[in-house]
């Protein structure tokens, strides 16, 4: 006897894509002390991965390294900021991977939530060189 993993349907999907959107509209640093965040993050991850297309592989790297960051304790504004501003860019590119509109749709919604509470927490719009060139500086 084998088990395969039952695939998720679109249904399953726009539900973690509208759980997704709800976190970013809320209190960002209040949602950090919360349990269920990392939940958010790692549900949001799997989908990815089951949709399985290289395209989305810094997706999925940038929500890695985000959950991460967030269950380290010390929460860098400046690392978040950046990771959620490509994270929103990346991710309004990636609804035209979509088969249902119904989930496209909800994926352009989430790539905008993400630029929008990015710019909320940084107030900035940085290139990835200026960004580059702040974490050198720091790192000094």
């Amino acid at each position: 006897m084998s088990f395969h993993k039952i695939p998720k349907d679109d249904t399953q999907h726009q539900v973690h894509l509208d759980g997704a959107i709800t976190l970013l509209g809320n209190n960002l640093q209040d949602e950090a002390s919360r349990a269920g965040l990392d939940n958010h993050f790692q549900r949001w991850i799997e989908d990815l991965k089951d949709v399985d297309n290289p395209q989305l592989h810094q997706i999925v790297v940038d929500l890695q390294e985000l959950k991460a960051h967030f269950g380290g304790g010390v929460v860098s504004e400046d690392t978040v900021t950046r990771l959620m501003s490509r994270l929103g860019a990346n991710t309004v590119s990636a609804a035209v991977f979509a088969d249902n509109p119904n989930t496209a749709e909800r994926i352009t919604k989430l790539g905008e939530a993400l630029s929008a509470a990015s710019k909320q927490l940084g107030h900035n719009e940085n290139t990835p060189a200026q960004d580059l060139k702040k974490d050198s500086a720091q790192n000094k």
